[in-house]
């Protein structure tokens, strides 16, 4: 079945198999014990944002979207305690407040008990992509979840009925099946959308690892990629803004986005190395590099 016809043939109950388990969809959410899919960070990722349930600025009269869930370990099931979320949005003229001391549309929570976590928001815009304004990024809403034990992720939720979907390179991907939601109308100016994530089982590289592969890299197109770790996670660097995190998966390689985004680091001696990294979008980039500042720690 494609999976376009199986989103909007979405009823009281469907069932999707993949790589990692079961999914299923009924009363109104999801259930199952596949992890959470990964999407890109995108360039507008701040950290810092205030511990904070109310996104929306003061005074604002706009529709409210209330929109909470539950976080489970990666057996579907368990609660996720002591984990840290984050979440982040466009306001509505489709911009990011990335320097303003207000942090608009951005907060986080310090989820503790019963892996439960709620925001108050607004429904946001789809706005023009980057790399062709004649493209819209479909609407959404980006979330990073970290967690001791289980692997950082990072994710975004869409909506469904969006017009854009059918040409957005993340959600034409099967990957994001289950992080495309119904939105249920409460009254007039209030919806609610449930987002259960789970997440999945860390699997670290030795610190070494990190180590070696940490720096800033020259790059096939003269840019500059600066690749660093944080938590579980080699974040990377591009035009002084946080474009990606990628995860490890083996033999040197860090992958993100929904398997879209892959670096492959060839480790030398005295501290040096290569990179191959692919980003694969709307137009697919391939870059080798290699590093001209390494990280003492």
């Amino acid at each position: 079945m494609q999976r376009r016809t199986f989103i909007e043939g979405l009823g009281m109950f469907a069932v999707g198999t993949g790589a990692f388990g079961s999914i299923s969809w009924r009363e109104g959410r999801f259930f199952g014990d596949s992890p959470t899919t990964t999407d890109i960070f995108g360039p507008w990722y701040r950290p810092g944002a205030p511990l904070r349930k109310n996104l929306n600025p003061t005074g604002f009269k706009g529709e409210i979207l209330r929109l909470s869930a539950t976080i489970f370990k990666e057996d579907g099931k368990t609660p996720m305690n002591k984990c840290l979320i984050e979440i982040w949005q466009c306001n509505a003229d489709g911009l990011y407040d990335i320097t303003s001391d207000e942090f608009v549309y951005r907060a986080s929570q310090q989820v503790k008990t019963n892996g439960r976590y709620s925001f108050v928001t607004a429904i946001p815009v789809a706005y023009p992509s980057e790399a062709d304004p004649t493209q819209y990024r479909p609407a959404h809403i980006h979330m990073r979840i970290s967690a001791d034990g289980q692997q950082d992720l990072i994710t975004q939720l869409y909506f469904k009925g969006d017009p854009n979907l059918p040409t957005d390179p993340s959600t034409k991907s099967p990957l994001t099946i289950n992080r495309i939601l119904p939105i249920n109308k409460i009254n007039a100016t209030e919806s609610e959308l449930r987002f259960d994530v789970i997440l999945s089982k860390e699997y670290l590289p030795s610190d070494t690892i990190f180590q070696k592969v940490s720096g800033v890299y020259k790059v096939s197109d003269s840019s500059m990629i600066e690749f660093y770790r944080e938590g579980d996670l080699l974040l990377y660097k591009r035009n002084n803004h946080i474009s990606g995190g990628l995860s490890y998966q083996d033999a040197n390689t860090f992958t993100g986005g929904v398997n879209d985004t892959e670096a492959i680091f060839e480790l030398q001696q005295q501290g040096k190395a290569s990179v191959q990294f692919r980003f694969s979008r709307r137009t697919e980039t391939r870059l080798t590099g290699t590093k001209i500042v390494k990280y003492d720690r």
